[in-house]
């Protein structure tokens, strides 16, 4: 029912969209980012049924998002092998999130370099220590199953690294399943503030390393590391991979450090 919620009212036709049963996918006052940009790309694909193969996103989380959501989307440029779309969640009257997405024909490989082996495998999900029962945001606690895949705790590197599924994930394409889950992980630079404090996204850009993702019993193994942070804010490297080791995601995300 949770993802029912979530993807149900949405339409191609768009427009003003009213959701139900949020409260399970809220982060504080807004939706959880995954969400929030599962929603865009429904919204997206919906629209425009016939497009190839989705390949990478540029996700701005701009204001909160939250029940009533007038949903805004068009194609940008449409080429002979590359289309990009744009979808917009608007609340209140200003936007909330802004997307572009893009899609690509499969053409005969030009260059060939698969990504690397991952450092420090922390072996399959299966054998791993649960993590954070009953403990984090909404989004979280309702949603996910969270194992540990790291032996750090507390501070240390600006890396956290987790196993990570959703609990109703059979109505979820491989791809929205990367999306809803891609984001799911605070920012690496928790393992470093000098105090607790409230922790935010600012924006989100994702490279899709296959576009048929597949894994074992809905695992991926998910990281969070700090490039750099200063100043109130954390460059971040985010990467899924499955529970065969397989990278399946690369991104980038800006995140806001308070407190």
């Amino acid at each position: 029912m949770s993802i029912a919620n979530l993807l149900d009212p949405i339409t191609a036709q768009g427009g003003q969209t009213r959701f139900s049963g949020l409260d399970q996918w809220m982060q504080g006052r807004t939706l959880y980012g995954g969400a929030s940009a599962l929603v865009a790309y429904t919204a997206a694909t919906r629209a425009f049924p016939d497009l190839p193969p989705f390949r990478a996103a540029q996700v701005a989380f701009v204001a909160p998002t939250g029940s009533d959501i007038e949903v805004r989307r068009e194609i940008v440029r449409q080429g002979r092998n590359v289309t990009q779309v744009r979808s917009e969640l608007w609340c209140e009257g200003q936007c909330a999130l802004s997307a572009f997405w893009l899609f690509g024909t499969l053409r005969e490989a030009n260059a060939v370099h698969p990504a690397a082996p991952i450092e420090e495998w922390p072996g399959p999900p299966e054998d791993a220590e649960d993590a954070m029962n009953g403990k984090g945001p909404a989004f979280i606690t309702n949603n996910f199953e969270i194992r540990r895949a790291q032996d750090v705790r507390g501070p240390g590197a600006p890396i956290v690294r987790r196993w990570a599924r959703l609990t109703d994930r059979d109505a979820l394409d491989p791809i929205s399943q990367l999306i809803l889950m891609g984001d799911v992980l605070p920012p690496g630079a928790m393992r470093v503030m000098k105090r607790q404090g409230p922790l935010s996204s600012i924006n989100w850009s994702f490279n899709l390393l296959d576009t048929e993702p597949t894994t074992r019993d809905g695992w991926f193994l998910s990281e969070n590391a700090s490039q750099h942070a200063d100043h109130g804010y954390s460059s971040e490297r985010l990467r899924l991979w499955n529970a065969d080791g397989h990278q399946v995601l690369d991104g980038m995300q800006s995140a806001a450090i308070f407190g």
